[in-house]
């Protein structure tokens, strides 16, 4: 996998903390820099490390699922992706105070990374280097929920269905390209 699909799928997976970060700069108004700073660690960090975590899960049972790695990949990825689109077009507003505590951002963080768990096994099963890409999908993260914090409190919630979407179809359409690769082109 190159630079620019682990790139584009650090993208996707960065969409529900950027539509958290969003309901975040909303409730806060008046965000600090320590808002910034603290959406960033705490959604970059913990999405750099659930992939790490799913792909040394992954890689126990990579040789047991060698035949069908391209179908897993691709029944995860497009799972989360499904989930992520339905998820937009629900209609639900931001439910998120303005809580920055240690209680509630490593409850948010937990939350909107446990799809990054999956990409992890997905990663494990494609032989995917793991620490580029959990560095790159970390980074992206932490550059969405920053941003995030800023569209909320300049913008409000109107683009954090539209992101979620966005992030959702990307899943699924990289889900679709691992598979027909391995289908028509290997």
């Amino acid at each position: 996998m190159g630079i620019w699909e682990l790139m584009i799928i650090a993208a996707g997976v960065s969409m529900d903390a950027f539509a958290v970060s969003v309901c975040k700069g909303l409730s806060v108004r008046h965000p600090k820099p320590v808002h910034y700073v603290s959406a960033a660690l705490w959604f970059g960090g913990f999405q750099a490390l659930m992939p790490l975590a799913g792909y040394f899960l992954g890689v126990r049972f990579a040789g047991f699922v060698s035949d069908v790695d391209h179908w897993i990949a691709f029944v995860l990825l497009g799972l989360i992706g499904a989930n992520m689109i339905r998820e937009s077009i629900s209609g639900e507003d931001c439910r998120t105070d303005s809580d920055f505590s240690f209680k509630s951002m490593s409850a948010l963080a937990v939350a909107t990374s446990i799809d990054a768990l999956a990409i992890g096994v997905s990663f494990a099963l494609l032989q995917v280097n793991i620490l580029k890409a959990a560095a790159i999908i970390g980074t992206a993260t932490a550059a969405f929920s920053a941003a995030g914090i800023y569209v909320g409190k300049m913008f409000g919630s109107r683009f954090r269905s539209r992101a979620e979407f966005a992030g959702g179809l990307i899943l699924l359409l990289m889900g679709i390209k691992i598979l027909v690769e391995h289908l028509f082109f290997l």
